[in-house]
């Protein structure tokens, strides 16, 4: 194996064991933290580096106002709602079964690029492969998908967590036929920045200051998710993608929930049932239908498509 293909297959790992590990540290950093102080200190943390390395890349900075306002509403869309659904979920839902809700991501991810006035159409494999990853969404909560954990608050972070996934894909699609003309760094970095600002905001605004806590638990979980989850993974995929078939790195879609799922059941000794592993197996499925789908009518998918999937980075 070339030395460049080697370190190529290192990102792609980096990226299928630290993004299923999120949903961990999520889930243990909302013990203590409020959840928009979370996701806006993280992302906050995580865009002023991403724009310390454009700029030692000697990237150049945006100064058009319209690309500026697109680019917050790019980082509000997809940090301020996509992320932060999963922290909100993430107070009553499992890690696990948070990750497996979040594989949905390129259901919503057909549906929205249909409704672009450029976007393709829905084939009859991709619409069936929604209709089976529904499915077993819809398996996982019941009585006995959610290992015991079905009530009232369950039903609102599964909710929440969908409202999450479309306001991602909304995000994703909205940057892909957006922004034109931004070095790739700057534009993840800034997108990060602006995002995780305006949870700042709001999160002080409606007086989560006041019950800020951090410990050593939650505190390296919080560092965890600022520099693992997102600077490192991040820029482990964009190496990736540049260097490894599109086929292949379309797996890690598959393998995040499986290790979110097998990390829950691990650290936290989430319960795992017969029902809620058959509804594992049916969503990804679906995903697999879908992703199949897509790359067969695309040929191939460009570097900045495969970042459509929504993740806890």
């Amino acid at each position: 194996m070339k030395p460049g293909r080697g370190l190529a297959y290192a990102a792609f790992a980096t990226v299928c064991v630290v993004w299923g590990t999120t949903y961990l540290a999520i889930r243990i950093a909302v013990e203590t933290i409020p959840p928009l102080l979370l996701t806006g200190i993280r992302y906050t943390a995580a865009g002023l580096i991403m724009l310390g390395l454009a700029r030692m890349r000697r990237e150049s900075f945006p100064r058009d106002l319209r690309t500026l306002a697109n680019l917050v509403l790019i980082g509000t869309l997809m940090a301020g709602v996509g992320n932060l659904a999963v922290v909100i979920a993430e107070q009553w839902v499992p890690s696990g079964m948070a990750a497996l809700l979040v594989a949905t991501a390129p259901f919503w991810a057909t549906l929205i690029e249909r409704l672009h006035a450029n976007g393709e159409r829905i084939d009859r494999r991709s619409a069936v492969g929604m209709l089976v990853g529904f499915t077993g969404v819809g398996l996982l909560v019941t009585p006995s998908g959610s290992a015991g954990h079905l009530d009232k608050h369950f039903l609102i972070g599964a909710v929440i967590m969908q409202l999450g996934s479309i306001g991602w894909q909304w995000g994703t699609a909205r940057a892909k036929y957006s922004i034109r003309g931004v070095p790739f760094v700057t534009s993840i970095g800034l997108q990060m920045f602006f995002g995780g600002l305006i949870c700042d905001a709001v999160g002080l605004a409606i007086g989560e200051g006041s019950r800020f806590v951090v410990n050593v638990r939650t505190g390296t979980a919080l560092i965890y998710l600022a520099l693992f989850g997102s600077v490192l993974a991040y820029s482990a995929y964009i190496y990736a993608v540049g260097h490894i078939p599109t086929a292949q790195m379309t797996l890690y879609a598959y393998v995040n929930p499986l290790v979110a799922v097998l990390l829950g059941w691990l650290v936290l000794s989430e319960r795992l049932t017969v029902v809620s592993i058959m509804a594992m197996v049916v969503i990804l499925a679906g995903v697999a239908i879908v992703q199949t789908s897509t790359i067969r009518r695309r040929g191939a998918v460009r570097p900045e498509d495969g970042i459509e999937e929504q993740h806890a980075a």
